[in-house]
């Protein structure tokens, strides 16, 4: 703790010896949590991750999800995580970009997935998250559903669920929905 606090007092330092107004950031524990996870995530070839507002804002990412396996394969999902002042006890909020009819994922993109809710604990971390997202889209649960719709289609014929969500995915009109095209 007191070599944070001189390394502190050294980039002040550093930062009024070179004219500089603007305050050093500040570095909390989260951000430095975030960091590191960042630092040491091990991102399958189906995902990206970006930055919208460049790499000094590491609390608000995007992360795409591409699956080359199950229902979803060749649609390409972007998620938003944003970072709570208090991870990693509190979980990341992940929400999806854009509609997908899915049984886990409601219509305004809140994520059904029991480490973002329940089962998050401080050990968990970014790259869990990530890979709890790519089973989604491997294995959809319909015992756990948001959209209840999907749910009961992927439990009781699992062929219209299939159907519905290629129809979704080439941008068409499901229930009376309508989708982006994202094939």
């Amino acid at each position: 703790m007191i070599n944070l606090i001189k390394v502190k007092e050294k980039q002040k330092e550093a930062c009024e010896n070179a004219g500089s107004k603007s305050p050093i950031q500040e570095q909390t524990a989260s951000k430095l949590r975030v960091h590191r996870d960042i630092s040491e995530l091990t991102l399958p070839s189906i995902c990206t991750i970006d930055f919208p507002n460049g790499k000094d804002d590491l609390m608000n990412f995007e992360v795409t999800i591409k699956p080359d396996e199950g229902y979803y394969t060749e649609g390409a999902f972007p998620f938003i995580f944003q970072i709570p002042i208090l991870y990693p006890h509190d979980a990341p909020k992940v929400k999806s970009k854009i509609k997908v009819y899915h049984p886990n994922i409601d219509y305004d993109g809140n994520v059904c997935l029991n480490i973002l809710r329940e089962d998050w604990k401080p050990v968990l971390n970014i790259n869990a998250v990530i890979y709890g997202l790519i089973h989604l889209f491997t294995e959809p649960n319909h015992e756990d559903p948001l959209n209840h719709e999907a749910a009961d289609e992927l439990r009781d014929n699992t062929k219209t669920f299939e159907s519905n969500v290629r129809s979704a995915m080439w941008g068409e009109s499901v229930h009376g929905l309508s989708y982006d095209r994202i094939l």
